[in-house]
């Protein structure tokens, strides 16, 4: 700091330091009324402005003392943060380079400078700043940490974790860093490693939102010995009004709509609040189709992809035109080579900024922006945030409220939105008459020939199955699981592999419940058709509470295999009851868990029975609803219009109710 040799200087700067800047103001203009020149204690009085938070008094006096000593590389740089905070980016990006210009190893600014790029969306710039910083000083924590983040929302996950982890070692009671390291580490599937980090945060720093995170990793590795006061945790500090998780943990953690509501609100408030100016503002397009786009980063070998693929290719292109908004990884797969090709513009936007690819919506004239995943893993939220569309959707994705006043709608049907919980949304409900969840009829019905004993199946035993990911499976769920294997002589419960550690604590559980942990078999992770096709050696499939099966469900179905459900409270937890009743099998769909429970006894003990249910589940593949993706579409399609023509006529968003359409021939899948 410029020095003075000044005995009220000395007191304004302890007071300041003492965190009494008010106090420390009044010195500084007294000092100010003998010398208005006095850079000094300009600069501290800019400094006590900015701790009051008064950042336009900041500017004021920044602007004074820079005109006066234009050569304080210090001045500049806390002039470009207090600029960050009034958010004018570039302004603040002038006096970071003004500061650098005057002082090349200043490594506080050249680190600033970085941090104002990375907020405006210029990452790899951002970035090359980062590293600069770093070279001059490398053990520099906010910079190591900051690298980590931008790396990590880059999806260079491997590096991301590696400068968290050389920030841990420069600062290793940094709280922060242990829950960014722990999140990424989660993206990693690194379960274990991910546990021991989020809860090395906490114990650090018991207020850090690392708790939602936490439980994520704990269900992911089926470890639930303190799982159930995590949650209750979990819950208290979302009643509190406390950003303690993303809104996607509680899908798995809780069964109150209510809740889900009340969080998706407060979380999107203030990670995702509405743009102060938005991009949209009344105009009504008058295109010969209406314009849609969809927004996913999971146009690629995903369960989005997989749903989706036929929806798109059979959009009636003289009604629609489509347009598809990419922010997937690159990967020259089958899936993202046949959905680019379904769409009319196919728009790769991973390396703009939000507002950006906001702008690029809003040039495009789009009447309809339908987000695929809203508050899912790479969600870009913050592009519908600046509202550059007439119409904006949550579809499919998310099966929850985003809480997002710029979400207009949700598309959804009676089974998964009951009229009674409108309440809990906060788009309008859009109801299809059959399932809200497209399936594509296209995809292959595979018949590999496989044998039970290649999967380390027993041959003639019954064959339990639940392919869901392992953080639905609660000890509630499991309890249920494991009476029923020692009700059924011989059975097996077939399980898809998921982190090392899973078979080790579902083995420990089963034990503690009378049960051999040999009776748990443990499927890997195989291609899609090698997956499907395995559906076949499984007997019952059997669901899971408070998040259902989703593409799973459909997965089983579409293979012949029946699934028990039991719906729960919420969107998440209703979906299996929604496809089922698609497919016109709602006698699978429990009232209750006991029911549940019951009905897989029943079918286990009663061969006969499951074989004719088998051949029902068979037979739904081509004369039910569900798996007719023409009849879907045409559908979703008069969701659209009505959405639309509600628009043109300058009428609000409304609860919409799509009539049944009768089906016009057979699907068309193709069994291999």
């Amino acid at each position: 700091m410029p020095g003075l040799d000044s005995r009220d200087f000395e007191e304004a700067l302890t007071l300041f330091r003492a965190g009494n800047p008010a106090a420390a103001a009044q010195v500084c203009e007294a000092i100010l009324r003998r010398n208005r020149r006095n850079v000094t204690a300009l600069y501290l009085l800019a400094l006590t402005a900015m701790q009051q938070q008064d950042c336009a008094k900041a500017e004021r006096i920044f602007a004074k003392a820079t005109k006066i000593d234009p050569n304080s590389a210090e001045i500049w740089n806390n002039r470009g943060s207090n600029l960050c905070a009034m958010n004018l980016p570039d302004r603040a990006l002038e006096a970071f380079d003004r500061a650098i210009a005057i002082a090349p190893t200043f490594f506080e600014a050249i680190y600033n400078r970085g941090k104002a790029l990375n907020d405006t969306g210029q990452l790899e710039a951002a970035l090359t700043s980062y590293d600069k910083c770093l070279e001059l000083q490398p053990r520099y924590v906010p910079a190591l940490n900051n690298r980590g983040n931008l790396l990590e929302k880059l999806e260079h996950n491997e590096e991301a974790l590696t400068s968290y982890n050389k920030c841990l070692a420069a600062a290793p009671t940094f709280a922060t860093a242990w829950k960014n390291a722990g999140i990424v580490l989660i993206k990693l599937r690194r379960y274990e490693e991910a546990a021991k980090a989020l809860g090395r945060a906490l114990e650090l720093d018991p207020a850090q939102d690392a708790i939602g995170h936490l439980i994520y990793a704990r269900q992911q590795l089926c470890d639930w010995d303190d799982l159930p006061a995590l949650i209750t945790k979990l819950v208290d500090g979302v009643q509190k009004g406390k950003v303690t998780a993303i809104p996607f943990v509680l899908l798995g953690a809780t069964d109150s709509a209510k809740l889900q509501l009340e969080y998706a609100q407060d979380y999107v408030a203030k990670k995702y609040a509405p743009a102060s100016r938005t991009l949209w503002r009344g105009e009504r397009y008058a295109h010969e189709r209406i314009r849609i786009a969809y927004l996913s980063a999971d146009f690629r070998e995903h369960a989005i992809a997989y749903l989706t693929a036929g929806l798109f290719e059979r959009h009636d292109r003289t009604k629609f035109e489509t347009i598809a908004i990419s922010f997937s990884p690159y990967h020259p797969d089958e899936a993202q080579q046949r959905i680019s090709n379904a769409f009319e513009k196919f728009i790769d936007v991973r390396n703009m900024s939000d507002g950006e690819v906001a702008n690029l919506i809003r040039e495009l004239e789009v009447d309809i922006a339908v987000d695929l995943m809203c508050l899912t893993q790479h969600h870009r939220l913050g592009i519908l945030a600046f509202r550059p569309a007439p119409i904006q959707v949550n579809y499919l994705g998310y099966p929850g409220t985003v809480g997002a006043p710029y979400i207009d709608y949700i598309i959804a049907d009676r089974v998964v939105i009951p009229a009674a919980d409108q309440q809990y949304y906060s788009e309008k409900v859009v109801y299809l008459p059959d399932s809200y969840q497209p399936n594509d009829d296209r995809r292959v019905c595979p018949a590999l020939g496989m044998v039970r004993v290649d999967h380390g199946l027993p041959e003639h035993g019954f064959v339990f199955c639940s392919f869901n990911n392992t953080f639905k499976i609660t000890p509630t769920i499991f309890d249920i699981w494991m009476r029923l294997l020692r009700q059924v002589d011989g059975s097996v419960l077939w399980l898809l592999e998921g982190d090392a550690r899973v078979p080790h604590n579902l083995g420990r559980e089963a034990e503690k419940r009378g049960v051999a942990a040999s009776r748990l078999i443990f499927a890997k992770r195989v291609g899609l058709e090698h997956h499907l096709a395995r559906h076949r050696l499984a007997d019952l499939f059997l669901d899971t509470l408070p998040y259902n099966a989703h593409t799973t469900a459909s997965d089983a179905l579409w293979m012949g295999l029946p699934v028990i459900t039991c719906p729960g409270k919420t969107f998440a937890g209703r979906v299996a009851a929604s496809l089922l009743s698609a497919a016109g099998l709602e006698e699978l769909i429990a009232s209750s868990l006991a029911d549940y429970e019951a009905m897989a006894l029943k079918l286990a003990r009663d061969r006969s029975l499951l074989d004719s249910l088998r051949e029902r589940v068979e037979s739904s593949r081509c004369d039910g609803r569900l798996f007719d993706t023409v009849l879907y579409t045409r559908q979703i399609e008069s969701a659209y219009v009505q959405m639309w023509e509600r628009f043109q006529k300058g009428e609000p968003p409304a609860s919409i109710s799509i009539p049944r359409i009768e089906r016009n021939g057979r699907p068309g899948f193709v069994p291999t």
